[in-house]
């Protein structure tokens, strides 16, 4: 009898996870809604009965965030050199191996080309004193379907913050995606270039290259990441406890962030070496910088 009452207990305590973890998403996207056109709240976010943000919701928009961000001042030597046009394009940070250290660098040259999407949201618990502290884990995938994807995996204690910061982790964590063709090169790169595996825990996937019309034969987790990357044909082989889709999601990551790892005879040609951005600019960078310059405010004198 004890033993029924523990696990209705249990039973009750995840289903009030669950639900709390709808009310953080729905509330994100712009409250719980009655009607697709019924809107009386406008587009400001009011209490409306219309579904989603633009048509009125309990909640606030999600596209009011772009209005708020200040302008962006560079913290790192690589964001004054993005900012100032010394940085072309994202290439040349991959070429030489330099640390991203602020997402803004990568929102500056991908910009609106990058898309998110929440592969999975999931309660965490730590037990303390006072009982049990729960917590959000959110995994989210970023990629601009042309062959620069990213993962991010972050913990907060609402749902919308956990998102806000997987984004963030998961720009700042982008990598360059080698494609390549099945055959003969005829066309864009469709596929990957060469064979390669992932791991993470006891999930293990490896990517094999496919022929143009194939498409992506793989589960819906890694179907997701390999259409971000941009890869339009490839055979996928996985094994392990692929139910754990963070781990299934980081495997495919992992694989993804080994094509420029193999050497292949492309690369086998003389390497003519260039300065680093920090080598070529260093007289820029060895001026003083000053990250913003506060206004002159006139002291008034005290009475």
């Amino acid at each position: 009898m004890a033993y029924g009452v523990v696990v209705r207990r249990n039973i009750v305590t995840i289903a009030g996870i669950y639900d709390k973890i709808q009310r953080q998403i729905m509330a994100d996207r712009g409250g719980f809604g009655k009607g697709f056109s019924r809107g009386e709240g406008g587009k400001d976010g009011g209490k409306g009965k219309g579904k989603g943000g633009d048509r009125g919701g309990k909640g606030r928009r999600r596209g009011g965030r772009a209005q708020e961000e200040e302008k962006w001042v560079p913290c790192t030597k690589l964001g004054r050199l993005v900012q100032q046009g010394k940085i072309k394009s994202i290439e040349q940070i991959f070429q030489h191996s330099l640390v991203i250290k602020e997402y803004q660098i990568v929102e500056f040259f991908l910009g609106s080309a990058l898309k998110d999407e929440v592969m999975k949201i999931m309660p965490v618990q730590k037990q303390t004193r006072a009982g049990q502290r729960t917590r959000f884990k959110a995994f989210v995938v970023v990629g601009d379907f042309d062959g620069h994807v990213g993962l991010g995996v972050k913990c907060a204690k609402e749902v919308a913050t956990a998102i806000r910061g997987s984004i963030i982790l998961a720009k700042i964590a982008i990598v360059p995606v080698r494609r390549g063709y099945w055959g003969n090169k005829i066309g864009k790169p469709h596929t990957i270039y060469t064979k390669v595996t992932g791991k993470c825990g006891s999930v293990s996937i490896r990517l094999i290259p496919a022929p143009k019309g194939a498409g992506i034969v793989a589960a819906g987790t890694p179907k997701k990441v390999l259409q971000m990357a941009g890869i339009a044909d490839v055979y996928t082989c996985s094994t392990g406890s692929t139910k754990t889709l963070g781990n299934f999601v980081k495997a495919t990551f992992y694989a993804l962030s080994h094509t420029y790892g193999f050497l292949t005879p492309d690369f086998w040609a003389e390497t003519y070496f260039v300065k680093s951005p920090m080598q070529e600019f260093t007289d820029f960078l060895a001026k003083p910088y000053k990250a913003y310059e506060p206004a002159h405010v006139e002291e008034k004198p005290a009475y």
